[in-house]
Order: C-alpha cells, then structure tokens, then sequence
C-alpha cells in the first residue's frame, strides 16, 4: 500500500514537469495559406526587392530568418529567406516572391507549413 501513493505522486510530478517543457518550446510549426507576389520596389527589411530571389514576407518572424515552406498539395519543399511584412489577407500565413513560388510548383494561392530552419 505505500507504493501506490509514491507511484501516483511520481506520475503527477512527471506529467507537471513534462506539460512545462512543452509548455516552452516555441511552436515548430505553422500550417495555412501561402500566396506569391512579384512586384515591389524596396522589402520591409530595406532591401531591394528580387521576385526571383528565395525571399518572403511573414508577419511576425524576424528579418533574416529562414524557413522551410513546404507545399501540403505536391510534398514540394523550399527554403527562403524572410525579408519582408505581409501577408494582408486574412488567412494567409506567408507571401512568398515568384521564385521561390514557382520552385514549390504553386500557381495562384496553396496549403503550405513553415519550419523555422535557424
């Protein structure tokens, strides 16, 4: 009888313990809407913008920051490099340049999830 309750104990301070950790983590993903843009002048981060280039616009992640975008339809991966703000559509998680548009095989706008790479 005194094993039960060290055992329940041990179990309730494991699970607390764990649940915290996660709780830490930054999240590793992000799943939605992609669309693609192709005309602009000067990105956010400053830099002249290239709709060849593998760059694209996130709301919230750092400059610099890359992305594996990864097109939930075809399994087709890129990974790009966040240089600019946006998207502006609601629903949409990432507006990436033509280029790294066309290297994911997307036409128009498509399900996609994001890995942060670094």
């Amino acid at each position: 009888m005194l094993f039960r309750p060290v055992a329940r104990n041990a179990a309730v301070t494991l699970g607390t313990a764990l649940s915290l950790v996660a709780a830490s983590l930054p999240a590793a993903a992000q799943s939605g809407g992609a669309s693609w843009y192709g005309s602009g002048h000067r990105t956010a981060s400053g830099e002249r913008f290239n709709p060849n280039g593998m760059t694209a616009a996130h709301r919230s992640l750092p400059f610099g920051t890359r992305v594996r975008v990864e097109n939930r339809r075809t399994g087709r991966s890129v990974v790009v490099r966040i240089n600019d703000r946006g998207p502006f559509v609601h629903g949409r998680i990432i507006d990436l340049s033509r280029g790294s548009a066309r290297a994911l095989g997307m036409g128009g706008t498509t399900y996609v999830s994001l890995h942060v790479v670094n």
